[in-house]
């Protein structure tokens, strides 16, 4: 699989440590890496389709600080999609209302039919670019009501995350240019530290403070470092099995 690292704040912190530790794993994730900022309502993004510990941008990156309040990254082990920049995490896709949502998907879409129409109009080949083509054509659907009502917003997300967790493993940090929107559906796949109006995340614990684990089946949203929703827990969790695997497996050694 991939793995995940993000960090909501009220505040800008430094985070070379903490990339440093979390590309450190491109070992065991070498198809790819990318990151997203979101500070100041501004965004940008920077990936590419290179093992991260082997990527002299990246390396270059890290030499200087980087700080930032809002942002996420991936590191990708892939299963699905070509090993190339049109399937390398984050992805971006703008609503009709201009909001920008940025995705990056920890997670296989086993058996999802309302996903398979993208796979006509996508860019790249891999599932987690469907999911974002769903998401916005179903914010699209009801534009002026999550536009203008975040509470209904949030509500859509929820909705979604629930509908595809069935079946499939569903692990996500999602931004809408206001909130990060964070989901897991498979127990120990995601860690959260807390500490003084700042949350960090990340697939693996990277260092030896008080880490605990996300709980699975439930939508948490922030805003600059707040936990302003727990949603609903659902009862879609995902346990990946050996057969899984050995689905995966095959499907990597024929990209």
């Amino acid at each position: 699989m991939c793995e995940l690292f993000g960090v909501t704040s009220n505040k800008k912190v430094q985070l070379n440590d903490y990339l440093k530790e979390f590309i450190s794993h491109s070992d065991e994730h070498p198809n790819g890496w990318g990151m997203a900022f979101f500070d100041n309502a501004k965004y940008s993004i920077l990936r590419e389709p290179v093992k991260a510990s082997n990527s002299d941008y990246l390396k270059e990156l890290l030499e200087n600080p980087i700080s930032s309040a809002e942002m996420f990254a991936h590191i990708r082990l892939a299963t699905k999609g070509h090993v190339e920049c049109e399937n390398t995490h984050p992805f971006v896709m703008k609503d009709k209302s201009g909001r920008t949502w940025t995705l990056a998907h920890n997670g296989t879409i086993f058996d999802a039919p309302a996903l398979s129409k993208y796979q006509m109009v996508q860019v790249g080949s891999t599932d987690s670019e469907r999911i974002l083509y769903y998401i916005i054509d179903r914010v699209n659907e009801q534009l002026e009501l999550v536009h203008f009502y975040p509470e209904e917003r949030i509500e859509l997300i929820e909705s979604i995350a629930e509908k595809l967790s069935e079946h499939n493993k569903l692990n996500f940090i999602l931004h809408d240019g206001e909130y990060a929107y964070v989901h897991i559906n498979e127990a120990g796949t995601l860690h959260r530290l807390e500490e003084e109006g700042t949350v960090i995340l990340s697939t693996q614990v990277l260092d030896d403070k008080a880490w605990e684990e996300v709980e699975q089946n439930t939508l948490f949203v922030y805003k600059d470092g707040e936990l302003i929703h727990k949603g609903k827990k659902h009862s879609y969790g995902h346990v990946t099995t050996q057969e899984e695997m050995d689905m995966l497996f095959m499907n990597y050694s024929e990209l």
